[in-house]
């Protein structure tokens, strides 16, 4: 599988931005994907998640309530749109993609950079 990445920017505090993730190759053996993301000098940490048959979601807690996650099944697309965006969100986000539940994820794509000014 290979995973495409883009939409991240700058904006202020309190904007908005939607990453994209499109995904190519094998597909059909994906079970799920998520973003992670990895401020400077931390640990990457999950952000957010979605099966790829779109029934189940999940969130970190420091993003309930802000972001939301949707795929687009012609595409093979999944969207993360962040809202209400804080400077601690600042952080290269990746992509990730797992072939089935409790496996680790194992394709990853580029990252994309999100900054939030104050």
């Amino acid at each position: 599988v290979q995973l495409q990445a883009s939409g991240g920017g700058l904006v202020q505090a309190g904007g908005s931005l939607r990453l994209s993730c499109a995904a190519s190759g094998r597909t059909f053996s994906i079970y799920a994907m998520a973003w992670f993301r990895q401020a400077p000098g931390k640990e990457r940490e999950f952000v957010s998640g979605i099966t790829w048959s779109g029934e189940y979601t999940y969130f970190a807690d420091s993003v309930k309530g802000r972001f939301s996650i949707s795929r687009d099944n012609a595409k093979n697309t999944v969207y993360l749109q962040m809202n209400s965006l804080k400077p601690e969100d600042t952080a290269v986000y990746y992509c990730a993609t797992q072939p089935r539940i409790n496996a680790n994820f194992d394709s990853w794509g580029q990252g994309t950079l999100v900054t939030v000014s104050s």
